[in-house]
């Protein structure tokens, strides 16, 4: 059953029970991330970690280690044949 069915679903029985209408799928998605994004930083001072820059530091640390790794392949000389 998809998201959408679902909701159809749900809104039909509030219908009949006389209760108020579900909120639309998607409508407190960014409410959703941002507590996500603000548990992760509450636990990254629990245990005593930066709290900010954690994302983007991974990121950089990944790309320069993807030009790094092909950069070494593309210097490495073909063995003659």
């Amino acid at each position: 059953m998809s998201v959408t069915q679902q909701y159809l679903l749900d809104t039909y029985r509030a219908a009949q029970r006389h209760e108020p209408t579900p909120p639309a799928p998607g409508s407190h998605d960014w409410q959703a991330v941002r507590e996500v994004r603000d548990y992760g930083r509450f636990r990254a001072v629990v245990a005593e970690r930066p709290a900010h820059g954690r994302f983007r530091a991974a990121l950089v640390r990944f790309v320069r280690g993807a030009r790094l790794s092909r950069g070494a392949a593309a210097r490495t000389p073909r063995p003659l044949p």
